[in-house]
């Protein structure tokens, strides 16, 4: 049995350069000779501004290609950047692997008005009031990418759950209400603050038949294209 060696290659604080990806092709000669046979590379999807460590998700099908929230670059670089660094990573022996979030998304392009329940922050199962309307962020149409691979819409529908009300300016817990709503079954999550399957921004519904066609596609793509 061989061990091999795995490195983490990004932590919070690297610098917003745009350059890592090149920073890292320009090492591999170096972490070839240490030894390191996989390498774990930061999320390379779209976020809430090129400053985005990759967690605050906006759209998945943008890896660095288009003009969205600001920038075309991530954090990290561009994709033809990503995609070269793959391609050499592999040439070299060193397997990379993709840090994936499907959690949520953020940043939404517009507002949507729609039904929610306030709940208790330390116990998501404790509803703090009855149905009552918000507007949230939660429409997706992703101008800047105009269709480009994949021309699905999110709306609001799409998600559980949400922690900002624009049409009060609050900030709080909001599960959606609507048909087949709700946090995830009890057995499927953890159970601290009563239910942990609201974690931040836009909590996407995987209940919801469009959402588990739409990430299919995606992951689809993601694979074809690295």
């Amino acid at each position: 049995m061989t061990n091999e060696l795995i490195m983490q290659a990004f932590e919070w604080y690297l610098p917003s350069d745009g350059n890592h990806w090149k920073k890292l092709e320009d090492s591999i000669s170096d972490l070839k000779k240490l030894g390191v046979s996989k390498i774990w590379l930061p999320p390379a999807f779209k976020g809430t501004s090129s400053d985005d460590v990759g967690y605050g998700v906006y759209d998945l099908f943008d890896l660095g290609e288009f003009d969205q929230n600001g920038t075309i670059r991530t954090k990290y670089g561009r994709k033809e950047e990503y995609l070269k660094l793959i391609k050499s990573l592999k040439a070299n022996g060193i397997k990379p692997f993709a840090d994936i979030v499907l959690n949520h998304k953020a940043n939404g392009d517009h507002k949507e008005k729609f039904q929610v329940i306030k709940v208790n922050p330390e116990n998501r199962q404790e509803a703090l009031s009855e149905p009552y309307e918000i507007e949230g962020w939660t429409g997706f149409d992703f101008p800047g990418r105009q269709g480009e691979y994949n021309d699905f819409k999110w709306h609001w529908y799409h998600f559980t759950g949400l922690d900002y009300d624009a049409k009060n300016n609050e900030t709080d817990i909001f599960m959606i209400v609507g048909d087949n709503k709700g946090w995830a079954d009890d057995d499927l999550i953890d159970d601290e603050n009563g239910n942990f399957d609201y974690l931040m921004y836009n909590d996407i519904d995987f209940k919801h038949p469009e959402v588990i066609k739409n990430l299919q596609d995606w992951a689809k793509w993601f694979i074809e294209t690295t």
